[in-house]
């Protein structure tokens, strides 16, 4: 299980790389900071589902440690 799939590793304003859903097939990675995190339960096994500061939505494959405030 990597750490994009447990809610309490992920907040707003964090640094992330997502899967948005028209990219699941081909599984192309979009980078962005964390707005708000849309996964009410504690882990998915996809990957928590997060809105972006940009507005586009997916669910986080990895996790960067820098947090922008």
């Amino acid at each position: 299980m990597n750490e994009g799939n447990t809610r309490k590793n992920i907040k707003p304003g964090l640094s992330v790389r997502i899967v948005l859903k028209q990219d699941q097939r081909n599984g192309k990675i979009t980078k962005g900071i964390v707005k708000r995190i849309l996964t009410n339960s504690s882990s998915h096994p996809h990957g928590i589902k997060v809105q972006l500061e940009d507005g586009q939505v997916g669910r986080v494959k990895e996790i960067h440690t820098t947090v922008v405030e």
